[in-house]
């Protein structure tokens, strides 16, 4: 069963999401809060795998409480966490997912994404629409360009440097796949060794570290 604990500060709103996920034979609600402190205290007490994150509440904001899950040095447990967001390009996108968040979900969602966005992000997978990863670049890109730094990756193999750098490009493993001549399942492979490695959670935070540490430029040629 994925654990999941639901956190907004709206009542109604969380009891919709609360009546989807448990009418689900895999999913079951552990818990709610209505504020990030208490999001922060029952992810300790209650270790979800999946967090449904509101972005702004009062007390301690979606972002703030995301910080503090996930570097939480009490707890060695960390969840997914999922950002619930009115609109798909918010202004927190990029703290958010700088906090180590997996995802974004718009509130208008549909049941079906709902659930799919809790399997998704369970799975290891990253939940972000191309138009967000696109912005993430674009923010990016809007900074002084970094000199490379190469140690980034140290501990990687060749192969694998090749699919990080296409990870870091927002490629989806069937487009790496093809890019490289391998088989779909050797790059999902790769993916989760490289994860790993890097200590990353998912591969939106591969495109960070892919572009912060100047690994990652437009008009960089491709691996082959």
């Amino acid at each position: 069963m994925i654990r999941v604990l639901v956190v907004d500060d709206q009542e109604m709103f969380r009891v919709g999401l609360v009546a989807i996920l448990q009418a689900q034979s895999d999913i079951t609600v552990a818990g709610e809060a209505e504020d990030g402190a208490q999001a922060v205290a029952r992810a300790r007490s209650l270790r979800p795998d999946v967090i449904l994150m509101d972005v702004r509440m009062p007390k301690m904001s979606g972002i703030d409480a995301t910080a503090a899950i996930l570097s939480d040095k009490v707890s060695a447990h960390r969840p997914r966490v999922v950002m619930l967001t009115t609109f798909d390009i918010d202004d927190y996108v990029f703290t958010a997912l700088r906090a180590g968040a997996s995802g974004f979900l718009l509130k208008d969602a549909t049941p079906d994404d709902l659930v799919t966005a809790v399997r998704t992000v369970h799975a290891g997978d990253a939940l972000l629409a191309p138009r967000v990863t696109r912005m993430l670049v674009e923010e990016l890109l809007d900074r002084p360009a970094p000199t490379p730094t190469r140690d980034a990756l140290v501990g990687l193999t060749q192969r694998e440097r090749d699919v990080f750098m296409l990870m870091a490009r927002g490629m989806s493993n069937s487009e790496i796949a093809r890019r490289l001549y391998i088989a779909e399942q050797t790059t999902k492979t790769h993916v989760s060794r490289i994860l790993a490695k890097l200590s990353l959670p998912d591969r939106v935070q591969a495109v960070v570290l892919g572009y912060e540490a100047g690994l990652v430029r437009p008009g960089d040629p491709l691996p082959e």
